[in-house]
């Protein structure tokens, strides 16, 4: 079996690149080289007047700094939120943990479409529409059950030994939290906030009924889309996934497992 694993994981690895290339293959291809009826893999000319076109409308910097202030700002309070619920979940009995996890996951299982038009009419009397705050707090019901989830699952790999120890050194609940639950579990908060970030960044549903003039990153790929400009499409997707490479690759190395050997004595 080992002998398969290299070939199994270059054929991944080649499946979840291959869409990543197709984009920016025909971001700086000219149009005859892919609107024809044998386009080549492997590019033979290069332009960059898609991504000037792009660049130069200035379409693309207001929508991209929306989603990056929607995403972080859903993360942040994500976490802040779902941390002490998670931490409180971790002292009930597993049935009953699990069990108000599930109810939060059944919460997430509606449809998004169902609950927007609610949303749209109360923040339109609040005087959310259009804004990042709107829009990050109608983020947060999508988020807060993943993250609820994962910070759950990473605080109680913690043992139970360790915050004994912590309280016999004389450390309270919260310098316990600060200085040695968190750190321990800290490969679990940067997964939840993680995926918290990509749920935000991509969502593409609440963003079209909570927006009205100031679009982000998904609307705006829709937008040249629906525009039926294939090469300014591709160009606005390859600007939506850089971030999404440089944040996986930056915390890349703090997402491995943990060992809790030594910990306890």
């Amino acid at each position: 079996m080992r002998s398969l694993r290299v070939p199994f994981l270059l054929v991944m690895v080649l499946f979840a690149a291959a869409p990543l290339y197709g984009l920016l293959k025909i971001s700086l291809s000219p149009p005859g080289e892919v609107m024809t009826a044998h386009p080549t893999l492997v590019p033979h000319g290069i332009t960059w007047r898609h991504w000037q076109r792009v660049i130069e409308s200035g379409q693309i910097g207001a929508p991209l700094r929306k989603s990056l202030l929607v995403a972080s700002g859903t993360t942040a309070l994500a976490l802040l939120l779902a941390g002490p619920a998670a931490y409180s979940l971790v002292q009930l009995p597993l049935r009953w943990r699990y069990g108000v996890l599930i109810g939060l996951f059944l919460c997430r299982m509606l449809p998004e479409v169902s609950v927007a038009m609610p949303i749209a009419v109360v923040f339109l009397r609040w005087g959310l529409m259009d804004t990042a705050l709107g829009l990050t707090l109608a983020h947060l019901p999508m988020a807060l059950p993943v993250a609820a989830w994962v910070l759950t699952t990473a605080f109680g790999n913690i043992p139970r030994d360790v915050e004994e120890a912590a309280a016999l050194d004389g450390c309270n609940l919260w310098r316990t939290l600060a200085y040695v639950i968190i750190p321990l579990a800290l490969p679990g908060v940067i997964v939840a906030a993680l995926l918290v970030w990509l749920l935000s960044w991509e969502e593409f549903v609440l963003a079209t009924y909570l927006t009205l003039g100031d679009k982000t990153m998904p609307l705006q790929v829709y937008y040249y889309l629906y525009q039926g400009n294939a090469f300014v499409t591709a160009v606005a997707a390859v600007i939506m996934t850089v971030p999404v490479l440089l944040l996986s690759a930056l915390l890349q190395r703090f997402i491995r497992e943990t060992s809790l050997a030594g910990v306890v004595r």
